[in-house]
């Protein structure tokens, strides 16, 4: 009874905030009419204008058009909101994700996490765990390849949540029809290697199959070479960086927090988000966790949207 009441009490604030928006705007086109000739205000000057002079000047026909025009917004708002809430309760979510700001017109300068860097003076793909910025934001991505969920495609393209998928062809090579749907809803395909192994323990000859070998087939099956690299395990060194610029790697994301259908892992020691903020996950279901992968949404969403983030692109600042 108690969780009901809350929930109540939560969907009540979220309609007080819409109706208190709505009022806002409606105030607005008010105030607006009432400056640009509103059939009050012009008939009382219409009036003036008889006692002082007997005969009254036309004036301004009255424009209700910025009124209208506003209600009309309004409605239109009131609306979405409604289909975002629905859509939300269908796929299990308590509260509706935020949204996410526009991206920056030019993207912030990625350096390497301190203590992540390879010290060797050349100009290699830098290695990261958040991205620079101040906006309350967080990026979501998706490894290897191995559960290829429709229910996932589904209500990701439903929540309207944006996500990367960084993957390994040994993988992803069992349906790339299934990819290829996920990147015709914009969703863009990283490299994260031909076999997933551990790069430190390979030659530079090996290092380079796997990851110029992994671009080669990106690019073959989608059409389009990746920029970014995940190592396997995030694990690297000099020679992972060197091939990968070699190959057009231009950065390389590594992660913050990982999510699972029941629990997050966190890597910093306050176990919170935080501005850009990178979240792992894994295309993976039943077989390897306790849940699907709509479960991992409905979790890491609601962590996302508790602590106020929203879920934004990555590729739209790195």
């Amino acid at each position: 009874m108690q969780l009901v009441r809350q929930k109540e009490k939560r969907t009540t604030k979220r309609r007080r905030s819409v109706t208190i928006a709505l009022v806002a705007l409606l105030g607005a086109a008010l105030a607006s009419g009432c400056g640009q000739g509103s059939p009050g205000a012009d008939h009382h000057s219409r009036q003036g204008a008889a006692g002082a002079g007997g005969r009254a000047a036309a004036g301004p026909a009255p424009q209700a058009a910025p009124v209208s025009a506003l209600l009309s917004y309004a409605e239109r708002l009131k609306r979405r909101q409604a289909r975002r809430v629905a859509v939300a309760r269908k796929w299990g979510l308590a509260d509706v994700p935020l949204t996410a700001p526009a991206p920056p017109a030019e993207k912030p300068r990625i350096t390497s996490r301190e203590g992540f860097e390879v010290d060797d003076g050349e100009d290699l793909p830098q290695v990261f765990t958040t991205v620079p910025t101040d906006e309350r934001i967080v990026f979501l991505t998706i490894d290897d390849g191995a559960e290829k969920d429709p229910e996932f495609l589904r209500m990701m393209d439903e929540l309207k949540i944006p996500y990367s998928a960084f993957l390994s062809d040994y993988l992803a090579s069992e349906d790339y029809g299934y990819f290829a749907r996920m990147q015709k809803k914009g969703v863009t395909l990283n490299n994260h290697t031909l076999t997933h192994p551990y790069l430190p323990g390979l030659s530079y000859e090996r290092q380079k199959k796997e990851i110029c070998d992994q671009q080669d087939r990106i690019e073959k099956h989608f059409g389009k070479r990746p920029v970014l690299l995940r190592p396997p395990y995030g694990n690297y060194n000099r020679d992972t960086l060197v091939v990968a610029k070699s190959c057009g790697i231009k950065a390389v994301p590594l992660w913050a927090e990982e999510a699972f259908p029941d629990h997050m892992d966190w890597r910093e020691w306050d176990r919170d988000l935080h501005p850009g903020d990178i979240v792992l996950t894994h295309f993976q279901g039943r077989d390897q966790w306790k849940g699907t992968m709509t479960d991992m949404v409905r979790n890491v969403m609601k962590v996302i949207t508790d602590k106020g983030y929203a879920v934004a692109r990555l590729e739209d600042y790195v």
